[in-house]
């Protein structure tokens, strides 16, 4: 029996470490698949691998960016082997070379749930991952300070020094915020800036000092 075999062999869900990503994880927009050229070039799978069992093995990767969790595969040869559009029973003789379709792939605990992953998949879905939350992170700060842009200049209409306060317009915007202001109409910003002075007065009062 072949070590890739042995390594799915039943096994206490306990004894098997935790996948990373959830199913909450997503990359709907994400059509394309990074592949690290070189490294498969050089890898054994496609050195000592059948043109057959490289081609399942490649299809195997594409199947599981849509797989939930992402990267993952049902642990289930009969399942693969349809995925697959493959007779089971030749999928499952794959299975049994040293390079088989399932190389390297493992089993882990994804919620309860027993599935396979490949430690190169999870890799590159990490990073995908990683990217996406610091594009949302740039876009929601320029998102921010453009809203913060626009309601200096309203807030200008009403007191140059008011829009001048970082603070005063900082505080304004995220008291609109939390009241679900959709549509910033003057009478918000009216009320976002009584709200402010409410709120200066009240610090200066609790600081001892004198509100002008």
């Amino acid at each position: 029996m072949t070590t890739h075999l042995r390594s799915l062999q039943p096994m206490s869900i306990d004894d098997l470490p935790e996948y990373p990503l959830t199913v909450e994880d997503r990359l709907d927009s994400h059509y394309f698949m990074p592949w690290e050229r070189r490294r498969w070039l050089n890898s054994e799978m496609r050195l000592r691998g059948t043109p057959e069992c490289r081609a399942y093995f490649f299809d195997l990767i594409n199947i599981s960016y849509d797989q939930a969790p992402l990267g993952t595969l049902p642990d289930d040869l009969d399942l693969l082997a349809k995925l697959l559009l493959v007779d089971p029973a030749h999928f499952r003789q794959l299975c049994k070379l040293d390079f088989g379709p399932l190389h390297k792939w493992t089993r882990v605990r994804c919620e309860g749930e027993i599935r396979l992953m490949h430690g190169m998949v999870l890799r590159s879905l990490q990073e995908a991952v990683a990217r996406r939350e610091d594009n949302r992170a740039k876009n929601d700060a320029a998102n921010a300070a453009k809203r913060l842009q626009r309601l200096r200049v309203t807030v200008a209409g009403y007191s140059k020094d008011l829009a001048a306060n970082d603070a005063a317009v900082r505080w304004i915007d995220e008291w609109m915020l939390k009241e679900g202001c959709e549509y910033r109409t003057a009478s918000w910003v009216e009320r976002g800036i009584s709200r402010w002075t409410d709120h200066a007065f009240s610090l200066a009062r609790g600081a001892g000092r004198t509100v002008p």
